[in-house]
């Protein structure tokens, strides 16, 4: 039975602890205090790039996050219906675009989408909800297709450049995507800094990249 019991005690000894191997860290990110609090870099923090051009395309890239954002594309869709979430889910319940790209009828953008967020039923809401037109796609579109669109005075709403700055920096239907409400999780930075960084754009050239 003594012997059992050594045996016993001979298995249950630990092992010495192998030497641990140091953390893999992730690189080093440069990130600026403005982006760090907004999600998004604010015009002057491209001065240091000398090349008029490759600072125009590399602001209009700054603002492709918020073009990009779900809070804009789920309604710059390629087909009939709007996208919710985070994660490119059709429209639930069905709906369909409609000749004026606000529903059908019976069933418009604004029988259920009012001019406000309604926090309790969790239904996003603004004055003027609807998809834009299907001309407008930005819905899998790269930051450079979005910018030839833009440019494009028969793809972007047949507005200039100067009304293209506009439309993103007052449009009270833009706002929303800094506001959506429920857990939605709103476009980076804020509505200022998405005019500021399109104008600074057109400034330098609207180059796309």
């Amino acid at each position: 039975m003594r012997g059992w019991l050594i045996v016993l005690a001979a298995c249950a000894t630990p092992k010495p602890d192998a030497p641990a191997r140091p953390p893999v860290l992730p690189p080093l990110v440069a990130v600026s205090p403005l982006q760090s609090q907004l999600g998004l870099r604010a015009p002057s923090e491209f001065a240091s790039i000398a090349d008029r051009g490759e600072r125009s395309r590399a602001m209009f890239g700054e603002v492709a996050l918020v073009l990009t954002s779900p809070r804009c594309v789920n309604c710059h869709t390629p087909d009939d219906s709007p996208r919710q979430g985070d994660l490119d889910m059709l429209h639930d319940p069905p709906v369909a675009r409609g000749p004026r790209d606000r529903g059908v009828v019976g069933m418009q953008c604004i029988t259920c989408h009012q001019d406000h967020n309604l926090e309790l039923a969790r239904v996003p809401g603004a004055p003027g909800w609807h998809l834009a037109p299907l001309s407008m796609v930005w819905l899998g579109r790269t930051p450079s297709e979005i910018c030839a669109q833009l440019k494009d005075a028969t793809r972007n709403g047949g507005r200039t450049l100067a009304q293209v700055q506009a439309h993103v920096a007052t449009d009270l239907l833009i706002a929303w995507g800094w506001a959506p409400g429920a857990d939605r999780k709103p476009a980076p930075g804020t509505q200022q800094l998405a005019g500021a960084l399109l104008q600074a754009w057109i400034d330098t050239g609207a180059e796309c990249p």
